[in-house]
């Protein structure tokens, strides 16, 4: 059974972007653009990890985490274009796990992903199989 990521962002081409990505490495994907959704996704599906994007309206990031936090311990990995190391170290108090700028290559992604997976047990490739193959270091996301 593969891992399983939700992504919550606001831009629906972003959602769509990430899992198509996504599942090009075996991960299976769920998609949420408001963040309302994506915590209640959170609920009702448990995901193995959750990619969140910073900056939307409404509910944002800082609030996503900090909302999740109180149910779960699902693995957060904070995707934004604010790249400012308050900003950062704030998320990263306010529950998540990881943080990546945008733009990041597709092979940075996966890695991050990976690692926090490994460090939960979620991780469900084998080592064999071919989603293990060198990702592309284009940018993913401009």
């Amino acid at each position: 059974m593969p891992t399983t990521i939700l992504t919550i962002d606001d831009d629906p081409e972003i959602t769509e972007l990430l899992s198509i990505m996504l599942k090009s490495h075996h991960f299976d994907v769920l998609s949420a653009n408001r963040s309302e959704d994506g915590i209640q996704l959170i609920k009702d599906k448990s995901p193995d990890l959750v990619m969140v994007d910073l900056m939307m309206p409404n509910i944002d990031g800082w609030q996503v985490c900090k909302a999740v936090r109180a149910f779960s311990s699902v693995p957060i990995l904070i995707l934004s274009a604010l790249d400012d190391p308050g900003v950062i170290a704030s998320v990263l108090d306010a529950g998540a796990d990881d943080y990546l700028v945008k733009p990041v290559s597709s092979a940075v992604l996966i890695a991050h992903l990976n690692k926090l997976a490994r460090r939960t047990g979620a991780l469900r490739l084998k080592a064999h199989d071919e989603s293990v193959r060198r990702p592309s270091t284009s940018p993913l996301i401009p």
